[in-house]
C-alpha cells in the first residue's frame, strides 16, 4: 500500500504546477524511503526530478515500491483546491486503479475527497545524468526570477560564463541586450568552481520553465560547465527538492 500525509496542501500545489508545466502524465515512484517523479520533456531537452523523503510527510506508509501514473492537468487542478489550512492526504487504491487525494482542514477536521484514475503505462525510470559540473552557485529565488525575466526581454539564448571568480550571464538579439555580472555576496550567496573558466549557452524558454518552484523555495542552486547540461536545484520547504537538467545549445 501507499499512503502519505503532506502537512500543507497549498505548498504542494506549486509542485503540481511544476510537473504539469512539463508533461501530460506524471509517473510517480513511491518507495519506503521517498516519493519521486521523473519527467523527461517530449523533446528530451529537460529532465525534471521531484524527490520528497518520507520524513517530510506527517505520515508515510509504503510497504514496497509502487509505480503509478496520473494525469498532470487533472492533478494540478485538484491541488489548486488545497488551502494553507489543509493537509493533503495521498492514497493509492491499487485494486480500483485510483489515486485518492483528500484535503483535511487542520482546524475543523472537514475532509474533501477527490479521485483520479491511474493510467496504464510500463515502468521506465529515466536515469539522472552522472556529470561533474565545474561551477556551482547559489542565490535567492527572487534574484534568479528577475534574471530569467530580464533574459526573456533580451533574447532566446543565454550564455553563462565563469571566469576570475565571477559569473557572467549574457543575451542579445535584434538590437536588445542583457548583461549581468555576479559574484559572492553580490548577489550570490556563494560561488565555487573546480575549473578556471566555463562557458555554455541555454534556451531562455527552457530556463523560464523552471520558475514555478520559486514560489515554494527560498534559494536555488545552479551548476554548469562548458557545453554541458545545466543543473538547477530548488529545495522544498518541508524537505526534498525539485531538480532540473537542461541541455545546452552547442555552437557550431
Amino acid at each position: 500500500m501507499f499512503r502519505a500525509v503532506y502537512p500543507t496542501a497549498s505548498k504542494f500545489k506549486y509542485i503540481a504546477q511544476t510537473l504539469a508545466k512539463i508533461t501530460d502524465e506524471i509517473p510517480f515512484y513511491a518507495t519506503p524511503d521517498s516519493l519521486e517523479a521523473r519527467i523527461l520533456s517530449p523533446d528530451k531537452t529537460t529532465l525534471a526530478i521531484l524527490k520528497i523523503p518520507s520524513i517530510a510527510f506527517e505520515e508515510y506508509e509504503c510497504d514496497e515500491e509502487k509505480f503509478f501514473v496520473i494525469g498532470a492537468d487533472e492533478f494540478n487542478k485538484i491541488m489548486r483546491r488545497g488551502t494553507r489550512n489543509d493537509a493533503a492526504i495521498f492514497e493509492l487504491v491499487e485494486d480500483k486503479n485510483i489515486f485518492r487525494i483528500i484535503f483535511r482542514n487542520k482546524k475543523t477536521g472537514v475532509e474533501r475527497t477527490f479521485e483520479l484514475e491511474t493510467k496504464p503505462r510500463a515502468q521506465e525510470k529515466v536515469p539522472e545524468p552522472e556529470l561533474e559540473l565545474g561551477v556551482t552557485f547559489r542565490m535567492l529565488t527572487d534574484d534568479y526570477k528577475h534574471i530569467i525575466r530580464d533574459l526573456k526581454i533580451a533574447g532566446e539564448d543565454a550564455t553563462f560564463t565563469y571566469k576570475d571568480g565571477k559569473l557572467l550571464i549574457h543575451s542579445m538579439a535584434q538590437q536588445k541586450e542583457y548583461r549581468g555580472e555576479f559574484e559572492q555576496d553580490n548577489p550570490l550567496l556563494y560561488i565555487s568552481a573546480t575549473v578556471d573558466s566555463a562557458r555554455a549557452k541555454y534556451s531562455v524558454g527552457l530556463l523560464e520553465s523552471t520558475l514555478k518552484p520559486t514560489q515554494a523555495s527560498k534559494t536555488v542552486t545552479v551548476s554548469f560547465d562548458t557545453d554541458k547540461p545545466i543543473k538547477i536545484v530548488f529545495e522544498l520547504p518541508e524537505g526534498g527538492n525539485i531538480v532540473y537538467w537542461i541541455v545546452p545549445r552547442i555552437e557550431a
